[in-house]
């Protein structure tokens, strides 16, 4: 009996359909079935296939290593082991540079230069203190003034404040009535009856319209600033918000 019969057979006796094999191995139905008809090319060469044996013979409940075995023994054979002299040796030998004798006529003469170099700073540096000692001992110097204690200290430029990236609007019901509420692009946002005591709030990127059953029924706040009861019961209300508003208070 073929690899592919034995692992066929031995799925079905497992009680096992091909796609219970795959869910629990991980490999493609497709795969499984090319396997149980002795087709090993879907696997993707000799080293998976023993994998696949050997997954698939585990769940079906068999011992997978003689069926490995008759793998290699029609398949060119198990791996051979590399040895790892072979495994780290590089094709092509590797050309040393001759080491040569240090140059020493260089390196003294790189010496002498840094001693040189040395010098010339230490000399520069100990002059320069000197004139500037020589400076502070000079008498009659005048102290730099103090500014006095009555100049007021300059007053910093008012900071401006960000422009506004939306628009707000929160609603107080005072008493029951209708109310209508878009935003940007006639976007409907609200669309009801507000209660006695009812609070809302809306935001828009640039524009929020409102209509008002009852005028002066609602107590408006727009971008945080309240604007009272629009209307004072005079019937329908509607308003228009941007950024900028309220214009006025």
């Amino acid at each position: 009996m073929s690899i592919g019969e034995t692992l066929a057979k031995e799925r079905q006796q497992a009680g096992l359909s091909v796609t219970q094999v795959s869910l629990q191995t991980r490999i493609r139905e497709t795969v499984i079935r090319g396997m149980e008809s002795d087709d090993f090319s879907t696997c993707g060469g000799n080293f998976y296939a023993r994998g696949h044996i050997r997954s698939i013979s585990r769940v079906i409940g068999i011992d997978p290593e003689p069926l490995v075995s008759e793998f290699d023994a029609t398949h060119g054979g198990a791996p051979q082991p590399v040895s790892a002299v072979s495994a780290f040796e590089p094709e092509q030998p590797v050309a040393f540079r001759e080491r040569r004798s240090p140059n020493w006529s260089a390196a003294m003469a790189l010496a002498l230069a840094l001693v040189v170099i040395y010098g010339i700073v230490q000399v520069v540096g100990h002059g320069g203190g000197r004139e500037q000692r020589t400076a502070q001992q000079v008498a009659g110097t005048p102290a730099a003034p103090r500014p006095s204690a009555s100049v007021p200290p300059k007053q910093s430029d008012p900071v401006v404040a960000a422009p506004r990236k939306t628009v707000e609007l929160a609603v107080q019901a005072r008493r029951t009535t209708w109310v209508s509420v878009q935003g940007d692009k006639g976007k409907v946002l609200f669309n009801g009856m507000l209660r006695e005591g009812d609070q809302k709030r809306w935001t828009a990127k640039k524009k929020i319209s409102i209509v008002v059953g009852v005028g002066g029924s609602v107590r408006m706040t727009v971008n945080g600033k309240d604007i009272g009861a629009p209307g004072k019961g005079k019937g329908v209300q509607r308003r228009d918000f941007g950024r900028g508003d309220p214009k006025t208070a």
